[in-house]
């Protein structure tokens, strides 16, 4: 099972992570956080998002929002921007 072993917050909304598989990538979350609802509002502000932390291998903020790890990992798979982690990939 895939979890992520770091994360890191970047700005524009995007997280830094590094998996258990020894791979790492940056993903996404600017469309994410368009969407409406009470758990996602929050993650608006950028210094609500930069509380991300992990639990049980899964990004996750103060409110209870997290994200798969297994689907994370196929969406950088999937575009092409997986790649092997270095020492520094997510700190």
């Amino acid at each position: 099972m895939i979890k992520v072993t770091k994360v890191r917050s970047l700005d524009g909304f995007k997280l830094k992570l590094q998996f258990s598989d020894g791979t790492a990538g940056t993903y996404d979350m600017s469309q994410h956080v368009k969407r409406t609802g009470p758990m996602i509002g929050p993650l608006r502000d950028p210094a609500f998002f930069a509380g991300v932390f992990l639990e049980d291998g899964a990004p996750t903020w103060p409110n209870g929002y997290d994200l798969a790890p297994w689907a994370l990992h196929k969406e950088i798979e999937d575009a092409g921007m997986l790649a092997p982690a270095s020492a520094d990939a997510a700190e």
